[in-house]
């Protein structure tokens, strides 16, 4: 079983899974270069959002965020997992403690954007109830954006 703890991004567990994750998305990415942007630690700190990383009993497996845009509207940003610990739901795990975390901040909505080129993630998102949304943001690195109605 997963477990989310807390922590800041500049923690090196999770600059390491951030930097696994940037390369992985440097690599695969279509349509010109990814443009890296780490997370700003004051974005990810309560009450402006949080940073979660996800560990089993062998150590680190992922991590994601939610920071909040407005005082209702969070954003999902940098869910990734290793490749050991896909497969088992821990995606959707993460991103349903992501959104109860969300909810504890304020937020009744939560957004997210993502790439064409991460099919598995959009499936996810769309599975877990987020519905194709216009750009709300002018990030070169989406394709496809989404939103979330949360409940209270």
């Amino acid at each position: 079983m997963p477990v989310f703890r807390p922590a800041a991004v500049d923690e090196p567990a999770v600059r390491e899974l951030l930097d696994e994750y940037f390369a992985m998305r440097a690599e695969t990415f279509e349509g010109g270069a990814y443009q890296t942007s780490r997370p700003d630690p004051a974005r990810f700190t309560p009450p402006a959002g949080v940073f979660l990383l996800v560990e089993d009993d062998e150590g680190p497996v992922g991590c994601g965020g939610v920071r909040m845009l407005e005082p209702t509207r969070g954003e999902v940003k940098h869910l990734y997992l290793r490749t050991r610990a896909r497969g088992r739901g821990w995606g959707r795990e993460l991103l349903a403690e992501l959104e109860a975390r969300a909810v504890g901040l304020g937020a009744r909505v939560v957004v997210l954007d993502t790439n064409a080129t991460l099919e598995a993630a959009q499936g996810l998102y769309r599975t877990s109830g987020y519905r194709d949304v216009a750009p709300y943001n002018d990030n070169p690195n989406a394709t496809h954006w989404f939103s979330k109605p949360l409940a209270p």
